[in-house]
C-alpha cells in the first residue's frame, strides 16, 4: 500500500500554536480521534486567520473553503497532550494553496510528531457560490 506524503516547505512557519488535546477528543481506543485533528487543525487555522484579522468568510475580497484534506499519522496523542501546530503554506496558485499542520507533542523530554495534515484551499466567493482569485494582500501574507 502506498502512504500519503506530506512534504513541508524549506521555510520557517507562518504561524505556530498550541493546543491541548481535550478528553472530548479521545476516542474509543482511549487516544486523539481522526475526527478530533481535523477540529484541531480548524482551530489552528481560524486562530491563525484571526491573528491577520481575517476569517475564512473574509481574507480580502473574498473566503476560503476546502477542497480536500489528509493526515498522516505518526503516533498517538492523549488527553493532557499539549499538541504544537506548525503552519506552512505551499502551492500557492492563483486560486488556491494548501497549508500544510506539523503536529507535535512533548513527552518524557522528547518532541513526537503526532501527524501531519495538509489541506487544500480554495479562495471562494460564498455571495456568488463561486471560486475567485487569491487576493494580493493574503498571497503576501502567506509568504
Amino acid at each position: 500500500m502506498s502512504r500519503v506524503k506530506i512534504n513541508y516547505p524549506d521555510q520557517i512557519p507562518i504561524f505556530t500554536i498550541e493546543i491541548p488535546v481535550r478528553i472530548t477528543d479521545l476516542n474509543y481506543g482511549n487516544h486523539l480521534g481522526n475526527d478530533a485533528v481535523l477540529s484541531i487543525i480548524h482551530e489552528a487555522r481560524a486562530r491563525f486567520l484571526h491573528k491577520n484579522k481575517l476569517n475564512e468568510l473574509n481574507i480580502g475580497n473574498c473566503g476560503l473553503i476546502m477542497a480536500d484534506t489528509a493526515i498522516v499519522y505518526k503516533a498517538e496523542a492523549f488527553f493532557g497532550d499539549l499538541l504544537k501546530i506548525d503552519i506552512f503554506a505551499d502551492n500557492l496558485s492563483t486560486l488556491s494553496f494548501d497549508l500544510l499542520y506539523k503536529v507535535t507533542t512533548i513527552r518524557d523530554k522528547e518532541e513526537i510528531v503526532v501527524c501531519d495534515v495538509k489541506t487544500g484551499m480554495v479562495c471562494f466567493d460564498y455571495e456568488k457560490r463561486k471560486v475567485c482569485p487569491m487576493p494580493a494582500g493574503f498571497r503576501k501574507m502567506l509568504g
